[in-house]
């Protein structure tokens, strides 16, 4: 059965942050629903629709920007109180408006997620989580990296109170009290959290998650073991999820799954007879999805799906059709309505723009003023800068409230940009000279109109590092524009793990001095992504990284005093020393360093760059044939007389070319790679074999294993 939805925008509030939007129970069964929604300008808007008109129930003044919205209530009975988390502190609003609690609960940063469960209140800020019962403090727990979300198992259903965190390292850690009872590892950065069916499941232990690259999952959370039970990869490549809601949308009986992605992406998921998931429906929006929830806001009897969009859109997906069939005087009505909302909508418009050119001359007039201060207007930007574990690359999304003009990248270190098929801007490069201004890449992306979303990918070389720099200007008047930076560390193409093989030729390298273990964190922070800004709890830790480009490991394990990394590969140990030691002399520290090469870990090393080589090249080698087997084909007027290998290659030129043309850089990548390989080797014998480079070069492009292995055991 397909699933048919009709868009209806019904109004637009202030820019919204992740899951700050819901529907309020219905007073009886598919009738309509008023929706309560908080923005970052701190204003809490209740709505319901008549006659196709959005009308308030209630408004609140502006305040601290609203970072969660949640609704509770006692257990058992509809929730329909209104819980806001704005700064430090939370409030509760009944149905009508009126404020019924405000707590100051004392929290050193602003709350980044809240749940609410009967008198229940469970908090975190960016590391710490707060469990509270009638506002008083009972449970606190830090955690080893920021946490994304927090939910609690119903109380009802389980006879424990089990909180679980969703964090940033790719864990959820499944609490008791203040202590953790176990932690699961999934297969991204957790970004939020839903009970299924919204309420558990039948044994109210099953859990929801969804992830910043963009995956799936149901987990079962018991009392001593998790159990995993299904689980969707993004090989679609969509957007990061950030919300999700349980609601029968298809009309089958089944709860269906509702996904709202950061590219704006709106998905539903029904259950076949195995209770596996099953893509039913996705339309695309202009902007990321921050809340959504299934219930009937539009027109009793008909079932929809309402989102909140970054820039404060409150949108509906219907299932009420757009076309009726009606008799000749209904139609006239219809009619009569609708050209009674086009008169309205006209004299809004007018309206509208007076009151722009009003606030224009207003704005000349102060600024041109000699008292005048400075007027830049502000716009909010929602960033991300994230590792692709696919294909090794950094993905920059950069979203705006307003229609975005232009985005200007600047890079001190060398950087490729990557094709983005969902990327409609025009690009153009501008020289730089590297030599004098530091300047690796500039690139200038033009937007078409109403383009409020851009998302880029780069690729990074490791060992080179600095700063990437997009400078975003909207099309606002006066001309106004922002900056924002991101941090392309020295080993940027690793990412977080939580297992490592022992059986592997190790490198290792020790580090001992006079550092704190303070000292010895910040530099690991500067140096490896997806490492929490703040040291752990405890005198030591250890954290375990995988390159995704070459799949070589690293483990570091350091304290007060002693830093011990150990990998597979060379050349990350390398820039490990050089970079560690450049950090200590910076703050005149002296370091003993000590290593132990591993030979055996330079033929392991070349063994996993062996099969994207030769993929490579051969790649290359195909792409190079194309254009001599098209002439071959239009002289002989057929291809029946080429070998299989050279009709294949024909049959897939347009896949092969566009392949080709995706990986620019890729072989000099990996040639790169290979280069630095084998001048680590031997800098760490203490031999400069730079001058062999050429030799090693022209063994590479008559590429042969054996061949490249004995150079690299002769020179």
């Amino acid at each position: 059965m397909q699933l048919a939805l009709n868009r209806a925008d019904y109004l637009q509030v202030g820019v919204t942050s992740q899951k700050t939007m819901k529907l309020l129970p219905a007073s009886k069964h598919r009738a309509t629903q008023k929706v309560v929604v908080g923005d970052q300008d701190g204003v809490v808007l209740c709505f319901g629709m008549k006659k196709g008109e959005a009308g308030a129930v209630f408004k609140t003044l502006p305040g601290q920007k609203i970072a969660r919205l949640e609704l509770g209530g006692i257990l058992n009975t509809p929730q329909e109180k209104i819980f806001i988390a704005a700064g430090s502190e939370i409030k509760g609003f009944t149905k009508r408006g009126k404020q019924f609690l405000s707590f100051e609960t004392n929290l050193t940063e602003s709350i980044k997620a809240m749940y609410v469960s009967g008198s229940d209140l469970f908090l975190s800020a960016s590391y710490i989580y707060n469990h509270y019962c009638d506002c008083k403090d009972q449970h606190y727990y830090l955690s080893g990296d920021k946490i994304n979300d927090v939910i609690c198992l119903p109380v009802d259903k389980v006879p424990r109170i089990t909180p679980i965190l969703a964090c940033q390292d790719r864990v959820l850690r499944v609490l008791q009290g203040s202590n953790v009872m176990y932690e699961i590892e999934v297969p991204g950065p957790p970004t939020v959290l839903a009970l299924h069916n919204g309420n558990g499941g039948d044994s109210g232990e099953d859990l929801v998650f969804g992830t910043l690259d963009g995956k799936l999952g149901l987990i079962q959370i018991t009392a001593s073991k998790p159990v995993h039970k299904w689980e969707i990869r993004n090989d679609k490549k969509r957007g990061g999820i950030l919300c999700m809601d349980s609601f029968d949308i298809v009309g089958d009986g089944v709860k269906d799954l509702l996904v709202g992605r950061d590219d704006g992406m709106v998905e539903v998921y029904s259950f076949d007879n195995a209770n596996e998931p099953v893509l039913r429906f996705d339309q695309m929006l202009s902007e990321s999805v921050t809340s959504i929830q299934g219930g009937c806001v539009g027109k009793d009897g008909y079932d929809e799906i309402v989102v909140s969009t970054y820039s404060g859109w409150i949108t509906g997906l219907t299932t009420e059709p757009t076309h009726k069939e009606n008799g000749p005087g209904e139609e006239l009505k219809i009619n009569q309505e609708m050209q009674n909302k086009i008169s309205s909508l006209r004299s809004e418009l007018e309206h509208l723009q007076y009151k722009v050119l009003q606030e224009r001359e207003n704005y000349q007039q102060s600024s041109q003023s000699s008292k005048a201060k400075s007027t830049v207007p502000s716009f909010s930007i929602n960033d991300k800068f994230t590792l692709n574990k696919d294909d090794a690359s950094y993905s920059l999304i950069l979203e705006v409230q307003t229609a975005i003009d232009n985005v200007l990248i600047q890079s001190d270190v060398p950087i490729d940009l990557l094709d983005v098929d969902k990327n409609s801007a025009v690009v153009s490069f501008s020289s730089c000279d590297s030599e004098f201004n530091e300047n690796f890449l500039l690139a200038t992306y033009r937007c078409q109109a109403n383009t409020t979303r851009l998302e880029l990918k780069v690729r990074s070389i490791e060992g080179q590092y600095g700063t990437l720099q997009a400078y975003v200007t909207p099309r606002i008047q006066p001309k106004t524009c922002q900056v924002r930076q991101y941090h392309i560390r020295p080993l940027s193409l690793h990412q977080r793990t939580h297992f490592i093989h022992h059986d592997r030729p190790m490198n290792t390298l020790t580090l001992t001095g006079q550092f704190s273990f303070a000292e010895i964190h910040s530099w690991v922070v500067f140096c490896l992504p997806d490492v929490p800004e703040k040291p752990p709890a405890g005198e030591s830790v250890t954290f375990c990284f995988q390159n995704t480009f070459l799949d070589t490991q690293l483990e570091s394990v350091y304290r007060k005093g002693q830093g011990i990394f150990k990998s597979d590969n060379i050349s990350t140990i390398s820039i490990l020393k050089d970079v560690l030691s450049k950090e200590a002399t910076k703050r005149k520290i002296n370091l003993n360093i000590s290593y132990e090469i591993n030979e055996v870990s330079v033929k392991h090393t070349l063994k996993l760059i062996h099969p994207k080589l030769e993929y490579q090249l051969l790649l290359a080698k195909k792409v190079q044939l194309i254009d001599a087997l098209k002439e071959l084909q239009v002289h002989e007027g057929n291809t029946n007389f080429l070998i299989p290998e050279y009709r294949c290659i024909l049959e897939d030129a347009d896949h092969l070319q566009e392949e080709y043309k995706k990986q620019p850089a890729h072989l000099e990548r990996l040639y790169g790679m290979i280069t630095d390989l084998f001048i680590d080797k031997f800098k760490f014998k203490g031999t400069n074999v730079k001058s062999k480079v050429p030799l090693l070069l022209e063994i590479l492009d008559s590429y042969d294993q054996n061949a490249l292995v004995s150079f690299f055991d002769s020179a």
